[in-house]
């Protein structure tokens, strides 16, 4: 007597043998439905993602499974649409399945049904066309799934949208095969389910061989993402005993990289202090002209923009150290007889984490690396000091100009210059889902905040699907090659935008972004720059800043640059640069503001 397991197993295929054509057109059209909702959800929270992955597992059986009871083959063919119900139910029924584990076993099984392609292409007795049909969507399963594994951030996102889309394919290709023999069988007709038309055979095998090409393409493209990514080398390695101070020098090299020919530079080490209040290390990079009359340099404090959360991600690391920070007129600061002492940050280059949109640790790195760099009787800096920074780094300059006189009273500051400045970081975070990209740039603050706040953490405000993407994101910096995954990750989520899934203005988050909203107290003459067609920092959000700021009573020259984006203000041919450098003169120059001209806005045309 058979075992009822396999009693049960023929029951059921004799069941889907006898399924009407108008029951698996329905079973069809719900696949390509399904497959739209995951197409248009894919970082869904997991329990409804979970749900639209499993039951299109549990569908592509099912269809699976009638179409080869229908076709007669061998039974050993019926092992894969079964797995696919398996995997289904167990997807749909396990509470506790990781947002990773729904993505690998998404990605596993596209691997079989790869497998399974090519190896029915080998089977004897098969047309030719069925074979390379079978062998090309058989390669492309196993290229595409290979290729998803090896992401992690994204692979949820990619076998989310690949499955999804396979899925509708599948369904819409079912639904019209199914529909037109139900039409051929009402007009009594021959059924045209058996074996395919010959035009069938040579438009499947051209989109399989199609499918190959896009995945080799893919592969191609994709390869040298694993490689270009700069390495943290010994400089930026702590010695074992470090002055028990801020704004000590702990050792200095000979710097060349993107130095204009006429100016000498080091890259330095330093002691600061740390969001915790402790001695920490940070390293950063002095430039100074060559030549001159043996005259102090008057020097620009520059405080770089975004350019990731990651160790590798200091700018002095880079092969653009200067343009990776956004100081794209360094040329033009040299040549007014400048020097320029640009701190990474701790957390960049040194260890970390890189305290990423915290003011005043941010503004303490700055002020420590002006302090330490003095010590370079080389370099021959002056007192005389005018503080800038663009974006990160111009929220930076702001708390730069407002604890200096108690945190660093020997650096004298003449004046800030905040270019696009990062001054309201709740207002920032708010408003960073409409931003295009500002899920990396999103990735970066979460990072920061996260490792340094205990209490705030991903499982409290992030959504469930973006939680692996967003982790990895903050690994690559703006410079990496594989900064491209991320681009991919935020294309895919243009739909899908929403990065929170609690309001971040409530909770320890809320708390710490508003503990870092910049002073408007800044004591030193303040000159904002700011693009009215910028992305990233909203322009309302600057004149708002800007309104409170005047209200307090701030020296403020506030410019306002019609037309003009959030890095593209730092142009060498924006309107800014020469704005600022004839702004900063009159500071080293020693040139009084006016309490009639203290807060002063001035619109600039394109």
């Amino acid at each position: 007597m058979p075992p009822a397991r396999f009693v049960g197993g023929l029951t059921l295929v004799r069941l889907l043998a006898r399924l009407p054509v108008w029951v698996r057109l329905v079973l069809s059209i719900a696949a390509a439905v399904l497959g739209a909702s995951i197409i248009a959800r894919p970082t869904a929270a997991l329990d409804v993602l979970a749900l639209l992955l499993g039951g299109g597992m549990v569908l592509t059986g099912i269809l699976d499974l009638a179409d080869r009871v229908a076709a007669d083959g061998p039974r050993w063919r019926l092992a894969l649409p079964a797995l696919w119900i398996a995997s289904g139910a167990f997807v749909l029924v396990w509470p506790g399945l990781t947002v990773r584990a729904v993505a690998v076993i998404t990605g596993a099984l596209l691997l079989v049904a790869g497998a399974a392609g090519v190896v029915a292409a080998v089977r004897r007795g098969r047309h030719p066309l069925e074979r390379v049909a079978d062998a090309a969507f058989g390669a492309t399963g196993l290229i595409f799934g290979f290729l998803a594994l090896a992401w992690p951030d994204i692979t949820l996102l990619f076998v989310a949208v690949g499955f999804g889309g396979w899925l509708l394919v599948r369904g819409v290709t079912g639904a019209w095969r199914l529909g037109r023999a139900a039409w051929r069988a009402r007009r009594g007709l021959a059924p045209a389910l058996r074996r395919p038309a010959r035009t069938r055979r040579w438009g499947r095998a051209s989109l399989g061989i199609l499918s190959v090409v896009v995945a080799v393409v893919a592969v191609t493209a994709t390869a040298p993402l694993r490689d270009g990514t700069v390495v943290v080398d010994d400089f930026y390695t702590a010695p074992r005993s470090i002055p028990d101070e801020p704004g000590k020098l702990i050792r200095a090299e000979p710097f060349t990289r993107e130095v204009p020919k006429d100016a000498e530079a080091w890259r330095i080490l330093y002691t600061t202090t740390g969001v915790d209040g402790r001695v920490r290390v940070a390293s950063g990079l002095v430039v100074v002209p060559t030549g001159g009359d043996g005259s102090p340099w008057p020097v620009i404090d520059w405080n770089h923009g975004t350019t990731g959360f990651a160790q590798h991600c200091a700018p002095s690391l880079q092969q653009r150290p200067f343009w990776s920070g956004g100081l794209y007129p360094v040329r033009k600061v040299i040549a007014q007889g400048w020097a320029i002492v640009a701190t990474d940050y701790i957390g960049l280059g040194t260890a970390g984490p890189h305290p990423y949109l915290f003011g005043r640790a941010s503004a303490m790195a700055s002020l420590d690396a002006v302090r330490a760099a003095r010590e370079l009787s080389d370099a021959n800096l002056g007192p005389s000091t005018v503080v800038w920074g663009h974006s990160q780094g111009g929220g930076a300059a702001l708390w730069a100009g407002a604890i200096a006189k108690e945190y660093a009273p020997d650096v004298w500051i003449r004046g800030v210059a905040a270019f696009a400045p990062a001054s309201d970081p709740p207002a920032i975070v708010d408003h960073v889902s409409e931003v295009l990209g500002g899920l990396i740039f999103a990735s970066y603050a979460f990072a920061a905040f996260s490792q340094i706040e205990p209490d705030i953490t991903y499982g409290e405000y992030i959504r469930p699907g973006l939680q692996p993407m967003l982790r990895a994101m903050s690994k690559r910096c703006l410079t990496d090659p594989d900064i491209a995954l991320s681009i991919v990750g935020v294309v895919g989520t243009t739909i899908d935008s929403e990065l929170f899934s609690k309001d971040p203005s409530y909770g320890q988050l809320g708390t710490s972004l508003r503990e870092n909203v910049a002073p408007t107290r800044i004591g030193p003459p303040l000159f904002v720059g700011q693009g009215q067609s910028d992305s990233i920092v909203p322009p309302v959000t600057q004149d708002r800043y800007i309104e409170r700021v005047c209200d307090d009573g701030q020296r403020v020259e506030f410019h306002r640059y019609a037309g003009y984006e959030h890095a593209e203000v730092m142009e060498n041919y924006s309107p800014m640069v020469a704005d600022a450098i004839a702004w900063t003169h009159a500071r080293f120059d020693g040139q009084y503001v006016d309490a009639a001209d203290a807060c002063v806005t001035i619109d600039v045309p394109r």
